[in-house]
């Protein structure tokens, strides 16, 4: 099989500088808050600048989807017990030294354990720039619907983010 002589399998995946992932299931209620502020930016469109993903519940995909982000926004659902809708920011400096998963199978791969694999993974393609967004859950049960706290700080999160994301446009 021929190689291509500038191919580096090392370097950079162009794209998006930015990559907004949205993890939870649909399926269980306020765990789609995640999806749902992905769903919300998508309806309002925030530029080419910024890649908006999906994803779902495969941590180990949220991990590949970080690759070729300068900066990584994550969006999921809480349960700290904590007044459902109650929003969480999670600065990356406080996401430097997350310890390696272990004894980890992928139902239950957090999005914690995604930046730990992504870190790995990457090495030197680890986005620099990350951040966590959580929204405190009311119900996580199958079949339920979106609560009315976590809808509502949902839309907020995606106004926020919108906002953020049209200033970081490029204006050429």
């Amino acid at each position: 099989m021929p190689t291509d002589p500038d191919y580096d399998p090392h370097a950079p995946i162009p794209g998006p500088p930015v990559a907004v992932i949205g993890c939870g299931n649909l399926l269980r209620g306020d765990d789609a808050a995640g999806p749902v502020v992905i769903r919300e930016l998508w309806e309002r469109g925030v530029g080419d600048h910024a890649r908006l993903v999906d994803g779902g519940t495969a941590g180990m995909d949220v991990a590949f989807q970080m690759r070729g982000a300068e900066r990584v926004i994550l969006i999921d659902a809480a349960t700290t017990g904590s007044e459902p809708g109650t929003l969480f920011r999670v600065p990356g400096e406080e996401l430097s030294n997350l310890p390696a998963p272990t004894d980890i199978h992928s139902h239950a791969f957090r999005w914690d354990h995604a930046l730990s694999f992504a870190k790995w993974l990457l090495k030197d393609q680890y986005p620099r720039d990350i951040e966590v967004w959580l929204i405190e859950a009311a119900s996580t049960e199958h079949g339920a619907e979106l609560s009315e706290p976590v809808r509502s700080t949902a839309r907020k999160l995606a106004d926020r983010l919108a906002r953020e994301l049209v200033e970081l446009e490029p204006t050429e």
